[in-house]
């Protein structure tokens, strides 16, 4: 798969390590005003994310998640504190983050390979390029036979599978997923976590992934960060704690390390 990132040996000073998918949050916060005065959606959030790593974001209903993944996307503006990815300012979308949410994005009058070609071309990759890496991708999530389908004739699993295609044709070095199988069927859910997996592991990319699954987090993720508070709690959104999820990369969902593992983040999000 081409676009892979790895380290590079460099001549005397070993292996040089891929910044683009560092993340970095210092003391980020986001205020909207309304018509009853301003409300603190997140404030004071601390985060740092290593390039490669995979952390799902965690918590209640309205405490924040997705506004950090649109503030790091580049959608929404921070109020304060600064948002860097790859040590350079986050000021508004770019090709080298790519975000998938929930309800697949896909255009339904383009085929497969046109939505995964869309993007590349708003890029400005000349066409035979385009179709080419459309290809490359389309491939990798399995859908070669689907390649001229239309979104409509497809399962949610396989509409899912384009979205993700679509964003890795770009070869980001940071995937914002917010919530991306939360629509699924139990088994297709599992079916694309191990598929996640295994294109991560192929891609190299950094992830942040919120989800409400706790199982899901704990399955996937290298840390899971559980957010809390929100306008229900009457505080803004924040990082109530950090739980690396140190189980190797084969994880037994029903093993006692997993479950007690699931059991104690769960605890911390009914606390916070």
């Amino acid at each position: 798969m081409s676009g892979v990132r790895s380290a590079v040996a460099a001549r005397s000073a070993g292996p040089v390590v891929d910044e683009s998918g560092r993340v970095t949050l210092a003391g980020v916060g986001k205020r909207y005003e309304t018509k009853r005065g301003p409300v603190d959606a997140v404030a004071d959030v601390d985060l740092e994310v290593a390039p490669g790593e995979f952390v799902a974001i965690v918590g209640a209903s309205g405490c924040g998640k997705s506004t950090l993944l649109r503030i790091l996307a580049g959608f929404e503006g921070h109020t304060s504190g600064t948002v860097e990815v790859g040590g350079a300012p986050v000021r508004g979308p770019g090709p080298a983050r790519g975000v998938v949410f929930q309800d697949y994005g896909l255009f339904p009058w383009l085929t497969v390979a046109e939505n995964v070609r869309f993007g590349l071309r708003q890029q400005r990759w000349s066409r035979a390029r385009a179709k080419q890496r459309a290809a490359e991708m389309i491939e990798v999530v399995g859908l070669t036979r689907f390649a001229d389908r239309f979104p409509g004739e497809l399962s949610g699993g396989m509409q899912q599978r384009v979205a993700i295609a679509r964003v890795l044709a770009a070869d980001p070095a940071l995937l914002l997923m917010d919530e991306p199988f939360g629509a699924l069927d139990a088994l297709t859910r599992t079916t694309m976590q191990h598929e996640l997996k295994r294109l991560r592991a192929e891609s190299g990319a950094t992830v942040l992934f919120v989800t409400h699954s706790i199982e899901e987090a704990v399955y996937l993720a290298d840390r899971v960060v559980v957010m809390a508070g929100g306008a229900s709690h009457g505080a803004p959104g924040h990082i109530a704690a950090i739980v690396p999820v140190d189980l190797g990369d084969e994880r037994d969902v029903n093993g006692p390390a997993f479950n007690d593992l699931e059991r104690r983040i769960a605890a911390l999000v009914h606390e916070s």
